[in-house]
């Protein structure tokens, strides 16, 4: 709504669809591979048909949760938040317990300090990190004060979030040699290595074999883990979806994706499209990754961290642009600072989503510019050359894009329809003839 505001339906069908489409791609491409090799790393192994079966099921789980009367579907979400505090939190104190028996990494200031490849390999992932707080806005309609509700909920979420994300990473960084630190695996293994304080050991090439409570400890952890993990795509789904709805209905997309469930008050024809399109992307990377986890991991990252950053390049310069056009609509909770504070926050958070952009469609950009060090393919995942890792990015943007436009195509009819009693209302008001509202 508030790109359809600030730039017409056009952009917003473009930009609603980018927004969307970035969440099945997250559920059935990054979520779907850290949830499997949890599964393999601490239960058992996943090959072949099993772990095929397996990806289906969590990706239609959280697909069936999005589906389900909210006021079901939202424990999903709450009870994945207290799991993912309890395994961050357990995890925090096993690194007390591990580094007083076996001592940490040390690491100085100048480690914080990163050169230009670092920063720019950074920069995508912080900012995927700490956008999304808008989300519960699209489910605002189902809560009792949303005027109170949502911006205690985006302060509370972004305190939690800086000390969910900043204290364990740490911990990795204090247990693990940095050429451990993977993707996939850094996490899974920081777990494996400091559970070794209940039962296990660690061989001196590094191998690590949880024995006893040890191996119970990561059974658990992964459960858990897994759990944390689905319950992120699930909210992420209950909410994007809706959105991709309310452009239905507006007349952005095709009218039939904006029809909610009388029986569960939910859009569940975008639900069932998302959990299509995961189902597509979970096939299409398991085949293209050739069995490499860590580069179906980057590779699959990299566009759905693109994918969202792009779609709020439509989002973020709205602010301005809307308390400009429409200073007098009432604003239950606003960005204090009057213009000056909606131009400060808007064009920072553009800038940074403008940059994030273009570090991942071309990793290594600048790298080796000016005379300075460094090979910008050092930049790409680890296994994928330059050219496929572009094509990796660029044809599916290009896809989604595409979608947009035939979205906004699409919804012809529905606009149509939705303007027809307006202009014939507001005529008849002023006692002229309709005209087109643009």
């Amino acid at each position: 709504m508030w790109t359809r505001l600030a730039f017409g339906r056009f952009t917003a069908a473009i930009v609603t669809v980018l927004y969307w489409l970035s969440n099945p791609i997250w559920l059935g491409g990054t979520l779907t591979i850290l949830a499997v090799s949890a599964f393999s790393e601490f239960i058992a192994p996943l090959n072949g048909f099993p772990k095929i079966l397996f990806a289906l099921a969590f990706i239609w789980f959280a697909v069936v949760s999005a589906i389900v009367s909210f006021r079901y579907g939202k424990w999903i979400p709450s009870v994945g938040a207290f799991v993912r505090v309890a395994v961050l939190g357990f995890f925090t104190l096993s690194v007390v317990l591990y580094a007083v028996l076996n001592g940490v990494h040390g690491f100085g200031v100048s480690a914080f300090s990163p050169g230009y490849p670092v920063f720019i390999a950074a920069v995508p992932v912080l900012i995927f990190n700490y956008v999304g707080f808008e989300l519960p806005s699209s489910a605002s309609e189902e809560m009792v004060n949303p005027q109170k509700d949502v911006p205690k909920t985006i302060g509370w979420s972004g305190l939690g979030a800086i000390l969910l994300y900043g204290v364990p990473i740490l911990s990795i960084l204090l247990i693990l040699p940095p050429s451990r630190v993977t993707g996939v695996g850094g996490f899974l293994d920081a777990i494996k290595q400091v559970f070794t304080v209940y039962g296990g050991s660690i061989a001196d090439d590094g191998t690590v074999t949880l024995t006893g409570a040890g191996k119970v400890l990561g059974a658990v952890a992964a459960v858990a883990f897994i759990w944390a993990l689905l319950s992120s795509g699930t909210t992420w789904l209950m909410g994007a979806d809706r959105t991709q709805a309310a452009a239905g209905f507006d007349g952005s997309a095709p009218r039939f994706l904006g029809r909610i469930s009388r029986r569960f008050g939910t859009p569940v024809t975008v639900n069932v499209f998302s959990g299509i399109f995961s189902t597509v992307v979970m096939a299409l990377a398991f085949w293209l990754a050739g069995g490499s986890a860590e580069r179906y991991f980057g590779a699959v990252l990299g566009l759905v961290i693109s994918t969202t950053t792009i779609s709020y390049l439509g989002v973020f310069p709205a602010l301005a642009r809307l308390r400009r056009t429409h200073p007098d609509v009432p604003r239950p909770y606003r960005v204090p600072g009057g213009m000056a504070g909606a131009w400060i926050v808007s064009g920072l958070c553009t800038l940074w989503a403008l940059v994030a952009s273009v570090f991942l469609l071309w990793p290594g950009l600048g790298v080796g510019w000016f005379g300075s060090s460094g090979n910008p393919d050092d930049s790409l995942p680890k296994g994928i050359g330059r050219g496929s890792f572009e094509l990796t990015q660029i044809v599916p943007l290009l896809v989604m894009v595409s979608v947009g436009v035939l979205f906004y195509v699409l919804g012809g009819p529905t606009r149509a329809h939705r303007a027809a009693p307006e202009r014939v209302s507001a005529a008849d008001e002023r006692g002229i003839a309709p005209s087109d509202p643009g």
